[in-house]
């Protein structure tokens, strides 16, 4: 068993928000903390974002890359 030390302030918006929901607070602080847990964020490798990284800043360099706002002033009227 985990015991957590929580200001007065958040336990008293956990606790509304609990009631909002029905339900006992700290059963939504464990729904709440799985939710955390099992989102995935980003598991895109690191070397994987390095790479991608590299492969636009080549692309700068040489010129392959144009301004956003430039994309549809060829196709304005299509």
């Amino acid at each position: 068993m985990l015991t957590i030390q929580i200001p007065p302030e958040l336990e008293q918006q956990l606790s509304q928000l609990a009631a909002q929901l029905s339900l006992p607070l700290e059963t939504f602080i464990l729904q709440s903390l799985q939710q955390i847990a099992a989102s995935d964020c980003d598991d895109t490798p690191k070397a994987e974002v390095l790479d991608g990284l590299y492969r636009a800043l080549a692309d700068v360099k040489a010129g392959r890359i144009s301004p956003v706002e430039t994309l549809w002033d060829d196709n304005s009227n299509d």
